[in-house]
This record gives C-alpha cells, structure tokens and sequence, in this order.
C-alpha cells in the first residue's frame, strides 16, 4: 500500500474518498437553496411512501457525518505526519504548523464567506491550533484529552438524545423552523447579497462551527492514535489493526446509524455527531479491505488524485455546486427531485476525478495546496 516516494497510499485514497463523499451531504444544502431540514429527516420523513424521500435518506444515512468524520481522522493523521517530521529534523514544535493553521483558517473564512457558510475549515484550523500543543503532552495528554473531551460530547450528545425521546413520547415535532428567507436568498438574491447575508450573520452561522470542536479535536487525536498504532502499516499487524477497526465499524457503528430511518428526526443530531465517526472508521477498514483485495483497481489511483488534492477538490466541489444550484447561477436548486441530486453529485466527482488527474500531471500540489 506504499505510493510515490514516502507517501502511504491509502491515506491519499481515504482523504479522496473522503472529500468526494462529503459532498453527499452538502449537495443537499445546495439544492435546497440553503434550506438545512434537508440534511436531516425532521421533515420529508415518510421514506417508504416515495422513492425521492428514500434516496434521500439512504444517502444520509451512508454519508451524512460519516464522510466528514472521516475527513477530520485524516487531518489528525496528518497532523501526526507533519509532527513526526518536525521531530525527526530538530524543529520547535508547534513552530511553522501554527502558521499553517492559521492559514487554513483563513482560507475556511474567505470559503465561508465566498462560497458557503456552513464551512468545515474554520473549524479545521482552531482545532489543529489547540491539537497542536495537546500533542506535546505526549500519549498520556492525548489519552486524558479524548476521555475528558469524548466523555463531556458524548454527554452532551446523550442529553439531547434523552430530550428528542421525551419529545417523541409526548408527540412534540422536531424541526429547524422556516427557512424560506434563506430559500429565497439563494433563489433570487445575487451573489453580493449572499455574502453580506454570511458576513452580518458570522455568529449565528457559525454556531455549527463551535459545537463540533470537542468532536473535532477527538477525532483528531483519533487519527493521531490509529496512526501510532500502525494501522495504516503495509504488514500483518496493521492488517489486523484494520481489520479490527473494520468490525467495530460495522457491527456497532452500523446499527446505530441506522437509527436514522426512525421517522421524526429525533435520532438525527445522534447519528450525524456521535454515531456517525464510529461507522467511519469502519470505512477505513472497509476501504483498505478493498484497496488489498485489488491494489490495481483504476478507481484507487483515482481516489489517491483527490485525496493529494483534497483541500482544493473540497473548495472546488462546493464552487461549482453553487454555480449549479443558486439564482446568480444555473438555477436548478429547488427544481430537481432527489435522484437527480445524487446524479449531479456523482458527475461532480467524476469531473473532480479527472481534473485532479490533470493537474497532477502538470504540478506537484493542488493550487490550495501550494498556497
């Protein structure tokens, strides 16, 4: 599983695979004008009465918080990567990691209030911040920080869990409430309007933001541990090692996730930020799985593309499903049923694929990725 040079292969195939798959739940946001009840089952929830309804949730179900929580793993593993070498040639830890934090952060905010406001990048850069000096700790720091972070969301996350129960029990409704002005901004509004509309609504729009960095610096250190462990190691152990992230993935991660096609919603904010990271790294194992079953499979070196270039592919995905989607664009938000949403979905990641191909051909970084 080695690739070019230093570089493991699967890392790059599961940050590809990542990326494009994240789009499968932003595409949601994209083609319903903004309108967020459509990442969630809150409403359109009777999925065995429609064929769109049902498409629609079976892709939350395989991607929505998965493909993300997978993504921020691949992060943490990197930040492992870049901490190593750090190591290896005497430089002063955090040193010049802050500065590319700090760049990314600014890079998720000129996305956030360029392209879309429900950025994950932002978020990305004050969690590498704050990861970056919890690592210094060495693995007892890193030990005590995901029982204290991971024990203080997972209360959090059953609490409201406990609340939407109570609410289903009483038959109160569970809902994001009316977004057609935002609706009607995408639809009508220019592109000048849109981005006044992020940048005098930050705090509001941001909120997401917040709530998912605990979640965000345990997954990170996550994917600093399973990168210690040698998970990703081209040997027997780390074949065990995957195969083991493989089963707890799929026999309890799966279930859980599942609880997504109970109708209400009242699973869904469970599912999307406590659920969901256990079905991802099942994917890693399933992915690796396939990867060792048959290395030269065209779709790998593909994925592999991508994922050298995720941070770009991420940005370029959400620019062109704008484009796509919104008034000042091609218009097609609101005007396409759910299996014509994956369709478009899919076509973005095929173009992704080739011109990630291309580009790799002519330079040796992403243009994100070079910056």
């Amino acid at each position: 599983m080695k690739g070019t040079g230093s570089r493991l292969r699967l890392l790059d195939i599961l940050r590809g695979f990542a990326v494009l798959g994240t789009l499968g739940t932003n595409i949601w946001i994209f083609a319903h004008m903004g309108d967020l009840n459509y990442i969630f089952t809150f409403i359109d929830n009777e999925w065995w009465t429609s064929i769109q309804d049902f498409v629609r949730v079976f892709v939350l179900f395989l991607v929505n918080g998965k493909l993300l929580g997978l993504l921020t793993i691949m992060f943490g593993v990197g930040l492992e990567m870049k901490y190593q070498q750090a190591l290896k040639r005497g430089n002063a830890w955090p040193g010049m990691y802050m500065w590319t934090s700090v760049i990314l952060l600014t890079e998720g905010f000129i996305h956030f209030t360029l392209v879309m406001e429900y950025d994950i990048l932002m978020s990305y850069g004050i969690t590498a911040i704050i990861t970056a000096f919890i690592i210094k700790g060495g693995d007892r720091a890193i030990r005590r920080t995901m029982k204290i972070i991971g024990g203080l969301h997972g209360a959090v996350m059953l609490l409201i869990l406990i609340f939407f129960t109570y609410l289903a029990v009483t038959g109160g409704n569970i809902s994001l409430g009316d977004m057609k002005e935002t609706v009607l901004l995408y639809t009508e509004g220019n592109w000048f309007q849109q981005v006044a509309y992020r940048l005098g609504n930050f705090m509001i729009l941001r909120t997401e933001v917040l709530f998912v960095i605990p979640m965000n610096i345990f997954l990170f250190l996550l994917g600093i541990r399973i990168m210690r462990s040698g998970v990703f190691a081209p040997d027997e152990n780390g074949k065990k090692k995957r195969k083991k992230l493989f089963h707890i993935g799929f026999c309890v991660g799966l279930p859980l996730n599942l609880l997504i096609f109970i109708p209400g919603g009242y699973f869904d904010l469970p599912v999307r930020y406590l659920f969901a990271p256990i079905l991802a790294i099942g994917y890693i194992g399933l992915i690796a799985k396939l990867v060792e079953a048959n290395e030269k499979l065209w779709l790998w070196s593909k994925l592999e593309q991508v994922g050298k270039m995720s941070l770009s592919c991420y940005v370029m995905q959400n620019v062109i499903s704008a484009v796509i989607f919104y008034g000042w664009g091609f218009r097609l938000g609101g005007r396409v049923d759910s299996v014509t949403i994956v369709l478009i979905w899919l076509v973005i990641c095929y173009f992704q694929i080739i011109f990630a191909s291309i580009w790799l051909k002519q330079f040796k970084y992403g243009p994100m990725e070079a910056a």
